[in-house]
């Protein structure tokens, strides 16, 4: 029997969707490809008894489409629509000492990601490069992602990269996978994800909830555009705009609350009971997260790209658009201005007496921040920065694509404490549950879509039960032949 294709686009101007949808049948097997034209897409395949049966299946996928606007195409024709680079620029400092610096990696790209937690840094740059390096500057891991980092969000153990493609990458593993993929017409600013549930903030100030199946749950339209800031927990979602900061119910419901901040917000960072927005206009102001009240303005020189604090809250810091770096007591009074050495901080984050920065000439600078170190500094004398190299023979890790790049183990092999999930079939929709026993076998596993296929049974090193009733994977996926 005759394989047959069918290939559909929808195409809107003025930055609206730009998608495909492509059905082959062949004989009882229906493969269905779908994503953003110009990308390889997801893909998803399901067998039906007899091949009647399959064509009217694919016939009614197609027909859907078709009603939602998609037209017959040809593939190729239409080229990917470009993606949003964040333009920034940085003029040399002003301050009149530098930074006590310790250690500085330079990864070769303008770098806007940065997660440290206590085992060690993350950084993402342009380059679409990842890199893991100890607290030490020991540079540990790498992977390479399909296209330029934007941003970088731990949620627990979980590490998130969100990239220029659309895309949102799960890191927490040897082997990276595609864990969201955004709207077609939603063109990523930056994310924030909480227990699975991801937030994004975007280019036209728009703010889109996604769930942990990578399903969409809601969205709302702020009142300014550049939306470069968003923060969630478990009352609220803070959007930050050109308009100021907009908090929204976690559900989508209503609007809490919306202030407008002195500029547009560049940069956003949250504590238990406030949020901070770093703004064009030269400040980081402080809201109380339950009214959206200012409490606090921390006055710099320059527009600020970058703000972060310490965990007790006595410290605040703010990078420029000059280069420089500063720290404000709690009610706003500056303590110290110092350049960094190293370009505009593009985002930041304090951990132990140091701070992190990431810069726009690409490095991961680790910062002595403590009051010895920066009196010092402030007398002229610093440490000599050591300059990292990253080793030649050091292993780079891409996303597994497909189903077939995902490692096999046969049943004989498995090992006896892993964990087995399958993928099912559920209201024309792919799940995965848990086949091995202790587990609530109604939940759905979170599980990277792209190697999804029915039927197939996967070993994970660990499954952990998140407040929304599903199970989040931990460690390595392999599958179980």
């Amino acid at each position: 029997m005759a394989r047959e294709t069918t290939y559909l686009e929808l195409s809107q101007d003025g930055g609206g969707a730009h998608k495909f949808y492509e059905v082959v049948v062949d004989g009882t097997t229906v493969v269905v490809r779908y994503g953003r034209i110009g990308a390889a897409g997801q893909v998803q395949q399901s067998s039906f008894p007899t091949a009647e049966r399959a064509r009217a299946a694919a016939a009614k996928k197609i027909g859907e489409k078709v009603r939602k606007g998609y037209a017959p195409a040809v593939q190729g024709q239409r080229a990917a629509r470009p993606v949003t680079r964040r333009q920034v620029a940085s003029a040399p400092s002003t301050a009149r000492a530098v930074a006590p610096v310790l250690w500085r990696f330079r990864t070769g790209a303008s770098a806007f990601g940065i997660h440290v937690d206590e085992d060690r840094c993350w950084v993402g740059n342009q380059a679409g490069d990842v890199y893991t390096l100890s607290h030490g500057g020991e540079v540990l891991a790498r992977y390479s992602l399909p296209d330029g980092v934007k941003c970088l969000v731990a949620d627990e153990f979980w590490i998130y990269a969100g990239c220029d493609d659309g895309a949102v990458y799960d890191l927490s593993s040897k082997v990276p996978f595609k864990a969201y993929d955004i709207a077609e017409d939603v063109d990523i600013f930056w994310l924030d994800i909480r227990e699975g549930v991801l937030n994004v903030a975007d280019a036209n100030g728009g703010l889109t909830v996604i769930d942990h199946e990578d399903e969409f749950q809601w969205s709302r339209k702020s009142s300014g555009a550049q939306a470069w800031m968003v923060r969630a927990d478990a009352d609220a979602v803070y959007h930050g705009h050109v308009d100021g900061v907009t908090a929204y119910a976690p559900d989508g419901s209503g609007q809490l609350w919306h202030t407008r901040t002195n500029g547009q917000v560049l940069f956003g960072w949250q504590e238990d009971d406030a949020v901070f927005a770093g703004t064009a206009r030269h400040c980081v102001q402080r809201l109380s997260k339950e009214t959206g009240a200012l409490e606090a303005t921390f006055r710099c020189d320059a527009a600020v790209y970058s703000c972060a604090t310490s965990p007790d809250g006595r410290h605040v810091f703010a990078g420029d658009s000059s280069s420089s770096v500063y720290c404000f007591d709690a009610d706003g009074r500056r303590l110290w201005k110092l350049g960094t050495g190293s370009g505009s901080a593009l985002s930041m984050q304090y951990l132990d007496e140091r701070l992190y920065l990431v810069t726009t000439d690409g490095s991961l600078v680790c910062v002595d921040a403590s009051e010895a170190a920066i009196s010092a500094a402030r007398e002229g004398t610093v440490p000599t920065a050591v300059d990292v190299k990253s080793a030649a023979a050091l292993p780079v890790y891409t996303p597994a694509a497909s189903a077939a790049a995902v490692a096999v183990v046969p049943a004989a092999a498995a090992p006896v404490d892993a964990v087995v999930v399958e993928c099912v079939q559920q209201g024309g929709r792919l799940r995965v549950h848990v086949v091995s026993g202790g587990y609530e076998p109604s939940w759905n596993v979170q599980f990277p879509r792209g190697i999804r296929e029915p039927g197939a049974r996967y070993l994970v090193d660990g499954l952990h039960a998140a407040t929304g009733g599903f199970y989040r994977v931990r460690g390595e996926i392999r599958r179980l032949v």
